[in-house]
């Protein structure tokens, strides 16, 4: 009998989440609205922050964050090279320059004692990725921040349900920090993103970027086909199309109540990972005392000898499916022709991607997959390393 495929990250969704949809698309209010009110409330409460707009991507918060921190043509803003494309293309589409900072060998995150020789008179930003669940060691980014009046935006995409020294990513000190809640996040909307801050002024920017930069407050535009509504509404700026819908919202709502049980599931797994693939010579992400990981993914940079392509499909022939997230962007076509950059400008980065694979990792995954999972490698790995 041919065992079912593993999805590499596959959501989890319940009853609950479609009848939330459901009711959603019963009540004739199908985008922003009611529900996505009650989302980012719920995600406020969760993370400790005061403030919270939901947009329709994690990139599109990400964007609209820069925007209203006033971020603009030819400045620069701090990024690691070891990060997914957007959280560089959304400092080119404000016109402004990416300035790539090499990698940490353990933890996978930003290598913070690298950013100041990239600060220029230029710079004015820096984002923060917390790659995978794991946390950059934001004491020393905003100390250098303070020092040199930076904005810091934090890209935690992976990270909702991570904890710095006790404080859940979310309710730190930065001007703002993103979430992402695509299909493959921890907590999925579909397609969805939330900015939250604790700066009224930069959420209410946001907010009204989303929808065109239309003047009227949430609550009026609500009411404007409601018997006491009104049609007259106002374009105070140039904005966006970004707002997150109702029918994502009433997905979120339950899928954040299920988040730390999700946590918890993805905690266990990575321990049978360390447990079970702790002598094969192969390394793993290292997670600083004090701090969580939302565990959001598994990396395993595998030994030295083993021919990591060829091991990704072996482990697709047997069902496994994995993936390779990230090949540093200075690789890509696209930053290489923006931002010339050679092999070997980013070693650490570099290093970490030629070894790296990211094993099934979701609550979806059933204990004994892990456990295949594992004895899968540890069999395959034999015929690639010379004794």
């Amino acid at each position: 009998m041919q065992r079912e495929f593993i999805q590499f990250s596959a959501p989890f969704i319940g009853e609950e989440e479609i009848k939330e949809v459901v009711d959603s698309l019963r009540s004739g209010w199908i985008t922003t609205g009611p529900k996505v009110k009650e989302f980012e409330k719920r995600i406020c409460n969760y993370v400790g922050a005061k403030y919270a707009v939901a947009t329709f991507s994690g990139t599109s918060a990400l964007f609209l964050s820069l925007k209203a921190s006033g971020i603009k043509e030819d400045d620069e803003v701090i990024v690691p090279t070891f990060t997914f494309a957007s959280t560089a293309h959304v400092v080119v589409h404000c016109g402004a320059i990416p300035v790539f900072v090499d990698s940490d060998p353990k933890t996978f995150q930003i290598d913070t004692a690298k950013i100041e020789e990239k600060i220029t008179a230029k710079t004015k930003a820096i984002i923060p990725v917390h790659y995978g669940g794991n946390l950059v060691e934001m004491g020393d980014v905003f100390a250098l921040a303070k020092k040199y009046n930076l904005k810091v935006i934090e890209d935690a995409a992976h990270a909702i349900g991570s904890e710095y020294q006790g404080k859940k990513i979310g309710s730190l000190e930065s001007n703002a920090t993103c979430f992402s809640f695509y299909a493959t996040k921890n907590i999925t909307t579909a397609e969805g993103g939330m900015v939250v801050a604790n700066n009224k002024n930069i959420i209410e920017n946001i907010r009204k970027m989303t929808m065109y930069g239309i003047s009227d407050s949430r609550e009026i535009w609500e009411k404007r086909y409601e018997v006491e509504g009104d049609w007259f509404y106002d374009i105070e700026m140039v904005g966006y199309k970004a707002n997150m819908t109702d029918l994502s919202a009433a997905i979120g709502i339950h899928q954040l109540a299920k988040l730390d049980r999700f946590i918890g599931q993805r905690q266990r797994y990575a321990e049978i990972y360390y447990s079970e693939l702790g002598d094969l010579e192969c390394d793993f992400m290292e997670i600083k005392k004090g701090n969580k990981s939302s565990w959001h993914l598994f990396p395993l940079l595998l030994h030295p000898q083993v021919e990591r392509d060829s091991f990704i499909y072996d482990l697709k022939k047997m069902a496994i499916g994995t993936s390779v997230l990230f090949r540093p962007l200075h690789l890509h076509s696209a930053y290489k022709n923006l931002f010339p950059a050679e092999h070997g400008d980013f070693p650490i980065s570099e290093s970490v991607y030629n070894r790296l694979i990211n094993l099934p990792l979701s609550p979806s995954i059933k204990e004994n997959d892990i456990l295949y999972v594992c004895k899968t490698i540890k069999t395959l790995i034999g015929k690639f390393i010379k004794n």
